[in-house]
């Protein structure tokens, strides 16, 4: 998910569609919250609410731990090298175990007898 700020402190969650307004923190660390939702949204979070039971609240709590989750992942060092080596893309093709060191000659190699040069 996007959040973008805007004027007035709101925050467009662009994937969904949802408008955030943070408006006031209250009872000491809790914030409080305002966020308008476009029908689509509005069905979803009804979804939500109606399979699981929990209050709009517990909902925004788990999807905001969720994504912060994602994003950390995503962010630890070394993580898109773990998530590239764990993909089938390195190693999925053959050729000799010194390309990367002697692509050039293999090319020239290749074009020569493709092209017929000396």
């Amino acid at each position: 998910m996007n959040i973008k700020p805007s004027a007035a402190g709101c925050y467009r969650w662009s994937e969904c569609g949802a408008i955030v307004c943070m408006t006031s923190h209250t009872r000491g660390d809790v914030m409080r919250i305002n966020a308008r939702l476009d029908e689509h949204s509005e069905k979803n979070l009804e979804f939500i609410k109606q399979v699981t039971g929990e209050n709009v609240t517990q909902i925004i709590k788990d999807l905001l731990e969720e994504r912060a989750q994602q994003l950390r992942q995503q962010n630890k060092p070394g993580s898109k090298l773990k998530a590239l080596l764990e993909s089938d893309f390195v190693g999925c093709a053959e050729g000799p175990e010194d390309l990367s060191a002697n692509y050039k000659d293999y090319l020239y190699q290749g074009l020569k007898e493709k092209h017929g040069l000396d």
